[in-house]
């Protein structure tokens, strides 16, 4: 079953979860099954429905496919918790089920959660915190509604030339005091800058509901673009803030394995699970997670910019919302994300779990220490293990400093010092940064397209049968033949001639001799 997009805003979490149960209850195959001598219609059993909501969810783009299939069953343990789903005797509540033939079904109720309402006095916050008599962050000029995705980070830069056009003009016309910049006024600026990429990046039309610009702390943005090492991970300067010294020196030795370099560590046979086990359990009794509970609603919204065309745009999203991290929780972030990166990668790393794999193994240990709800959450062990893979993945790029932002903020300042804006929040100047998106075609050249894309896919079958040396003749020829019969044309073109087929084979073609036409003999009586 095809994922619907959720697209960005209050309560996704809940969204999606209403999005899979309903998924759920629309495509989970029900039938016949006997038990304990009788017939129930209408049900399935554990182990059917952990099946094919493990496929469900590893085709979801919200989720992908490093869902495990314990997660899934943990999901459906939420599910019988919830009432989504029942045992054949009516009973829920707990979570009770294992990946079995225990039978169960939907009941008659809607398993849909409502959304919650905004609290009103937050809402107010975050509206009244710029002044009314000026445009906010929150309704950017010649923004859109909805804004369209192709366009909708290329704006800022056709009205950047227009300004720099009259800036110009200005200049030449008359002189203008320099103002005094304050550091609330350059506070005030990088926090208007990044909110408003931000929201131009994910092309939604307001932030309100995804986060108050009370949580934007101007001096964290500062101090992580400035105190970096040559490696981008940020430097601190209270020490009591940074990971403890034996913690370092394991996450150290794993990374590195087996060229670590503090050679001091004894070794003895399941040494690296012990120090595994004990960066771990440093990560997993932190008091909050790694990227807080208060930007917990920015972080999953995000997740539904996680698909393959729009890799760059979440890329670039995540890289402003880490900007956002306190500095200590920033820089424990970069070195777990190096350490698991490696780990992950190392061909030499020995095998850390009987079960699962290495990357299995860190997305499953660390999801939740980086990415968790202050509240429980249903979705959240699926949602953090969907993020943790991204930023495995990409941490370089994610985790390091944008110089755009800081060029922007640089241009930003300079045009409040000169007077050409009266408020930090005016208008931007710096120009965005530029995404290449799919340009819009018509139906009949996407239908071609499609076409030519399909046929394409299929010739390129057809070379990988011809070319598999490891084929049993006989078994290439069925399948050739198979292909024949599904796919003339292409089969056509690719064997016009019974010689080019034969030539495959390295056989002569077989030429049938014409049946020779014999003549009835005449029977002569016997009478003469």
């Amino acid at each position: 079953m095809e994922s619907r997009s959720v697209p960005p805003g209050p309560y996704r979490a809940t969204k999606l979860w209403n999005e899979v149960t309903t998924s759920f209850r629309a495509g989970m195959p029900l039938r016949k099954h006997r038990q304990h001598f009788k017939k129930y219609g209408n049900c399935f059993t554990a182990g059917e429905a952990v099946d094919w909501l493990y496929e469900l969810l590893r085709n979801n783009n919200n989720f992908g496919p490093e869902v495990t299939r314990q997660q899934t069953i943990q999901l459906l343990r939420k599910f019988l918790k919830n009432h989504v789903i029942e045992d054949i005797k009516g009973r829920w509540g707990s979570e009770n089920l294992d990946d079995n033939n225990q039978l169960f079904r939907f009941p008659a109720t809607s398993p849909l959660k409502t959304l919650p309402r905004r609290h009103p006095e937050l809402r107010k916050n975050s509206i009244e915190y710029f002044p009314r008599d000026k445009d906010t962050i929150f309704k950017l000029r010649n923004l859109p509604r909805r804004t369209p995705k192709r366009q909708g980070l290329h704006f800022s830069q056709e009205n950047t030339e227009k300004i720099k056009h009259e800036i110009i003009n200005e200049d030449q016309e008359n002189s203008i005091n320099n103002r005094k910049i304050s550091q609330e006024d350059v506070e005030e600026v990088w926090r208007y800058i990044i909110l408003i990429y931000l929201q131009t990046i994910l092309g939604v039309p307001s932030l309100e509901e995804v986060i108050n610009p009370k949580q934007v702390i101007p001096q964290y943005v500062m101090y992580n673009m400035a105190n970096t090492s040559k490696h981008g991970v940020v430097i601190l300067q209270d020490k009591s803030d940074d990971l403890p010294h034996w913690v370092l020196s394991a996450m150290k030795c794993l990374a590195n394995w087996p060229r670590s370099n503090d050679m001091s560590n004894p070794t003895y046979v399941g040494f690296e699970r012990d120090v595994f086990r004990t960066i771990a359990d440093y990560f997993l009794d932190l008091p909050e997670p790694l990227l807080t509970f208060e930007y917990y609603e920015l972080f999953v919204n995000i997740l539904g910019l996680l698909q393959p065309h729009l890799e760059r745009v979440a890329i670039s999203a995540l890289q402003l919302c880490c900007l956002l991290l306190p500095p200590p929780n920033r820089r424990k972030l970069q070195l777990l994300m190096r350490m698991v990166s490696r780990m992950s990668q190392n061909v030499d790393m020995p095998k850390l779990h009987d079960a699962m794999g290495t990357r299995s193994l860190m997305i499953h240990t660390f999801s939740r220490c980086v990415l968790c709800c202050a509240e429980e959450v249903d979705l959240d062990e699926l949602l953090a293990a969907r993020l943790v893979s991204f930023l495995m993945d990409h941490h370089q790029e994610i985790l390091q400093v944008p110089s755009y932002l800081q060029t922007a903020v640089e241009k930003h300042l300079d045009y409040l010092k000169k007077g050409h804006i009266k408020n930090p929040g005016d208008v931007l100047v710096a120009p965005l940064p530029t995404y290449s998106y799919c340009q819009q075609i018509s139906t009949q050249e996407f239908d071609e397209q499609k076409v030519s894309t399909s046929q394409a896919a299929i010739a390129e079958l057809l070379e990988n049968i011809i070319k598999d040396k490891s084929l049993p003749l006989k078994e290439k020829r069925k399948k050739l033949k198979q292909f024949q019969k599904e796919y003339p044309i292409i089969y056509q073109k690719r064997f016009p001639t019974t010689e080019s087929e034969a030539a495959l084979f390295g056989d002569k073609p077989t030429i049938k001799q014409p049946m020779l036409i014999l003549r009835k003999p005449k029977f002569r009586s016997l009478r003469y």
